[in-house]
């Protein structure tokens, strides 16, 4: 007898629901400190989770949970491209 394999979850930023790892993206702060979108989730540096509409990265930049769980500031051009990197996901 097989066990059934553990699925990973995640808690998204913007909405704070659990969902499963690929349900979500993967947003990094590289070791340079670039703040960017990771597509595989598996490049290195501190990241977080957040789900891939445009609803919940405003809303995880609103109340700054992006830049508290980064642990770095984030300047208004880097956002806005986190933006129309998950638009363009669709």
């Amino acid at each position: 007898m097989t066990r059934p394999r553990k699925i990973p979850l995640r808690v998204c930023v913007g909405c704070r629901e659990k969902k499963s790892k690929k349900e979500l993206v993967r947003i990094v702060k590289t070791p340079e400190n670039l703040v960017e979108l990771d597509s595989t989730g598996k490049k290195s540096g501190r990241g977080v989770y957040i789900c891939p509409n445009r609803e919940c990265l405003r809303n995880a930049s609103k109340g700054n949970r992006l830049e508290k769980n980064l642990k770095s500031r984030i300047p208004p051009e880097i956002l806005e491209k986190l933006h129309t990197d998950i638009e363009a996901m669709k």
